[in-house]
């Protein structure tokens, strides 16, 4: 048999054993197989159509074992992958000769919405879900991006369980602002790289703040319009100051790339509990009283206008990797009943994101390249290993069934 039919996508296990990840041959072979059968596979990536695609012939059974029972440690595989990955946006940084060590940490949650028939799966709650404005059924994560030296990379995630749960199950109770805590404590920065923490409202908080501050990290993030500021002294809130004291001309217009232009003002002090930021009040277009005005609030009170916004906006890169996570990648198709697999299928989903990304970065230096890109150029060039495959048996006499046999295909 060709060795070209039989081989994994070379870029794949290139990745892996540059991780170092300390997993014996047979646990490595299986992270490869799975990585490979959630590229490949189209549709969708049950365990079973991710093992048709993986490119060995192996049991079922072996893959949920690999998931479920086997002694291997995801908290080590996560530490090892995000090690190399602050290496490779370092490494890019000197070769771009970028003077401005910036790095973007992203903060928000996501859920893996479930049907509400399924009863047997482990750690599932009623979570409420931004999107559909309910509570859904479904596992939540806490998660972190990193955006840096042209790399879009997913970073981080922590499980997040109701207070009833934890009770129920004896698990402690953190908060989904507890959680994000955590991921910004644990991030590896090295003492001249400035680290921007974007996020949404739900998690721009004092609490957060203040970790942010103590790391020497700066937030940028939206914030409810009925916080509180003190212009001249009088707190009022910001949509109230909006529409009753701000005119059009007090208001300055910003263009941001391939976002469009704004019309924003800008306030200096404190709000509520945060003693000193920068806010902005922006409106889309056009300045309107009426309209409950957009606010951003910016601990690094050294940045421009523009820039604070434009910052701000690379918060979306987190929302366009959910939608590549569960459209291309399939995150949350998984049936596994157990809370342990499902886990170690995430740090298996993150490790697949994290090689497509390097290898789209790769690929880009001609064109940009997104994600789907890459994953139909990897699907494009596999499809090729297997029609030089059927070429190269055609050319032995290779009987027709024993090729069909191989390719698990029925004439």
């Amino acid at each position: 048999m060709s060795k070209a039919m039989v081989s994994f996508y070379s870029a794949i296990v290139k990745f892996i054993v540059s991780l170092g990840l300390c997993l014996s041959k047979p646990q490595l072979n299986h992270l490869v197989s799975m990585m490979h059968g959630i590229i490949l596979s189209e549709g969708r990536k049950t365990i079973s159509q991710i093992r048709n695609h993986s490119g060995k012939d192996r049991d079922l059974s072996c893959m949920t074992r690999f998931l479920k029972e086997s002694p291997w440690c995801a908290n080590r595989v996560q530490r090892r992958r995000m090690n190399h990955l602050m290496s490779t946006i370092r490494r890019a940084r000197i070769k771009r000769g970028d003077e401005r060590h910036i790095i973007f940490l992203i903060i928000d949650d996501s859920g893996c919405h479930k049907n509400r028939s399924t009863k047997t799966m482990e750690a599932l709650d009623f979570h409420f879900s931004h999107t559909e404005g309910k509570s859904v059924w479904s596992h939540c994560l806490v998660t972190a991006h990193v955006v840096a030296e042209g790399y879009s990379f997913a970073w981080d995630f922590r499980p997040y369980f109701r207070k009833s749960y934890c009770e129920e199950s004896g698990h402690p109770f953190k908060s989904k602002n507890e959680l994000a805590w955590e991921m910004v404590h644990a991030f590896p920065a090295a003492d001249d790289e400035q680290v921007y923490v974007l996020m949404d409202s739900w998690y721009t908080s004092k609490k957060l703040v203040d970790a942010c501050n103590s790391k020497g990290f700066h937030v940028i993030g939206a914030v409810k319009s009925n916080r509180k500021i003190c212009p001249a002294g009088i707190q009022i809130p910001m949509s109230e100051f909006g529409n009753r004291y701000i005119q059009n001309t007090d208001l300055h217009s910003v263009t941001v790339k391939d976002k469009g232009r704004f019309r924003v003002y800008s306030y200096e002090g404190s709000i509520s509990d945060i003693k000193n930021a920068k806010v902005l009040l922006s409106w889309d277009k056009k300045f309107n009283p009426d309209k409950t005005p957009f606010c951003i609030l910016c601990t690094d009170t050294a940045l421009d206008v523009v820039t604070i916004l434009e910052y701000y906006h690379v918060r979306w890169e987190i929302e366009t990797g959910y939608r590549y996570f569960k459209e291309l990648l399939g995150f949350d198709q998984y049936q596994m009943l157990s809370f342990k697999a499902i886990e170690r299928y995430w740090v298996i989903q993150y490790l697949t994101q994290n090689f497509l990304e390097v290898q789209r970065s790769e690929w880009s230096k001609g064109s940009p390249l997104s994600l789907g890109d890459t994953v139909r150029r990897i699907r494009s060039e596999m499809l090729g290993q297997l029609v030089v495959y059927v070429y190269q048996e055609g050319l032995a006499n290779t009987p027709l069934k024993q090729v069909l046999r191989t390719l698990k295909l029925i004439a």
